[in-house]
């Protein structure tokens, strides 16, 4: 709503939140709305320690937010693809010092990756983990796991988490950083986003306060999830922090004078790059994100 007020939106959230915890059984969560360039509302509901009963704080409360840390990957692809330094149309093989197989005779680019359109087979096998001792790296399980194609590629989607840290591998390979340093220097640092990173487990000392993992608020929590395919589910944030991420992305790619993304770059990347040709009006990709339209709103997700 064009003349929505925080403190109808307030209201409204001090109303359901809690009802919606309850019943649920979820122990916390926190909310964070941008509007017209700015932080409309940022709220913590519930708890993020229940034995400890610590508050959940959009500003200092670290989550998991698995497979949204995807949206990073891309924008890092994105820099790049702007910087001339990866095409979207080329064989990933070329930027790989490993080779996916063209089991049907044509290769996959990046935009089959970012369509979930590669043809891969997903796999959940040694995809997650608890001891650092025994995590596989990144490079390593992409090497050991070679995916089997299901589809030729572009003709089916498919999503995957095996191609999303494929491009984040490309990532590190093109710009000659670790990927979760990459992020760090180009994304996190110039947005302001001081409580986040891709660094699994968490270095000592990372400023916020990092949530228990419930499943339910009656459940003890879990350890620490290790996220091997790490660009695609890995990130640890606050509410705060990714407000100053969508900021980011409608806000022509800068946040308070630091860019992130040119504003050509953030249109192209908010614009279809896959549509269905038989059929018109549907959900599509855009570059990473869902391109939906929904009660005649466009929505980015």
């Amino acid at each position: 709503n064009e003349k929505l007020p925080a403190t109808d939106l307030e209201a409204w959230l001090d109303g359901f939140m809690p009802y919606a915890l309850e019943q649920t059984d979820v122990a916390g969560s926190v909310v964070v709305v941008v509007k017209d360039g700015k932080v409309l509302l940022q709220k913590g509901y519930g708890l993020a320690d229940v034995e400890a009963k610590v508050a959940m704080d959009p500003a200092t409360t670290l989550v998991r937010p698995g497979s949204t840390s995807k949206p990073f990957t891309w924008t890092a692809v994105m820099q790049l693809v702007q910087q001339g330094k990866i095409d979207l149309d080329r064989n990933v093989n070329d930027y790989l010092d490993f080779k996916i197989e063209e089991a049907y005779g044509k290769p996959i680019t990046m935009r089959d990756l970012m369509n979930h359109r590669a043809g891969f087979e997903e796999g959940l096998k040694d995809l997650l983990g608890y001891d650092p001792a025994l995590a596989q790296t990144t490079e390593r399980y992409l090497k050991e796991h070679p995916r089997p194609m299901l589809f030729a590629p572009g003709e089916a989607p498919g999503y995957s988490n095996y191609g999303v840290a494929l491009a984040g591998y490309i990532v590190q390979r093109v710009s000659g950083l670790p990927f979760e340093t990459y992020v760090q220097q180009h994304i996190f640092k110039p947005l302001g986003m001081n409580h986040s990173t891709f660094v699994q487990p968490l270095p000592k000392g990372f400023p916020g306060f990092l949530s228990k993992g419930y499943d339910t608020i009656n459940e003890p929590p879990s350890p620490f999830e290790l996220v091997i395919t790490a660009p695609a589910g890995s990130l640890t944030t606050t509410g705060a922090d990714m407000g100053r991420f969508l900021l980011g992305h409608p806000g022509q790619g800068s946040v308070d004078g630091a860019s992130i993304l040119e504003p050509a770059t953030v249109a192209r990347m908010h614009s279809p790059s896959y549509r269905h040709k038989d059929l018109p009006g549907f959900g599509t990709m855009a570059h990473g994100f869902f391109h939906v339209q929904h009660n005649g709103r466009l929505l980015i997700g």
